[in-house]
């Protein structure tokens, strides 16, 4: 089969025991794309995943002066590999690639069984624009289930945004109507930048009744 990304051939390697097994191996990138993603390493800010940074990151101590918690966990570095992914993915609507990491976004968050997963939304404008909303598609490929309980008023995109102005968004959020919450919430968004999307969705949750909140995102 061909790379989702490069249309490279991807080439196929098998273990031994993977073939007495008869264990199936799917590969949707090549070996070359697969390289220029970076997972995040051991060297992290412990609340919120950021690279390279040891204790805690001045985003989180950010929040923490104001009076907020953050509890996320990311999976891949938000470098230029990245970038270039989003860019088909969300902004030129490739749906397909909706694929390439639901494996590892399947793993990561069957760690949080107890949880109900909740996906960030998109605004109503977005969604046309767009056609999907790309964290339910994570989602949904991974087969995972979820929980729609939020909805997003337009607004500037986050994307467009210096740091100074994400961290003075206001509330974008609003319950969905008759929503029922759940005790235990995971936030899951694609990329997290300074937490403020986060921080948002989890002051209306916790306002409505929500006890414990965490999130998780594709990258950081």
């Amino acid at each position: 089969m061909s790379c989702l990304l490069c249309s490279e051939l991807v080439q196929k390697n098998y273990r031994f025991l993977d073939i007495i097994l008869l264990k199936r191996i799917d590969s949707l990138i090549c070996s070359g794309c697969q390289s220029s993603f970076s997972r995040i390493s051991l060297d992290h800010c412990k609340q919120c995943f950021k690279e390279a940074v040891s204790g805690i990151c001045q985003d989180c101590l950010y929040w923490r002066n104001k009076g907020q918690t953050v509890s996320h966990q990311a999976l891949y570095v938000y470098n230029q590999a990245m970038k270039d992914y989003f860019s088909r993915y969300k902004f030129q609507g490739d749906y397909c690639l909706r694929s390439v990491f639901a494996k590892d976004i399947r793993v990561a968050l069957l760690a949080y069984r107890d949880y109900s997963l909740v996906p960030i939304p998109l605004s109503q404008i977005s969604l046309k624009e767009r056609g999907f909303n790309q964290v339910q598609a994570f989602l949904d490929e991974a087969k995972l289930p979820y929980h729609n309980l939020l909805e997003k008023r337009a607004s500037e995109k986050q994307s467009s945004k210096d740091r100074q102005s994400r961290l003075a968004t206001q509330q974008l959020f609003t319950l969905k109507a008759r929503a029922k919450l759940p005790q235990k919430i995971c936030l899951v968004d694609d990329i997290y930048t300074t937490g403020t999307t986060i921080q948002l969705a989890k002051q209306l949750l916790y306002e409505n009744g929500v006890k414990t909140i965490v999130s998780f995102s594709l990258a950081r």
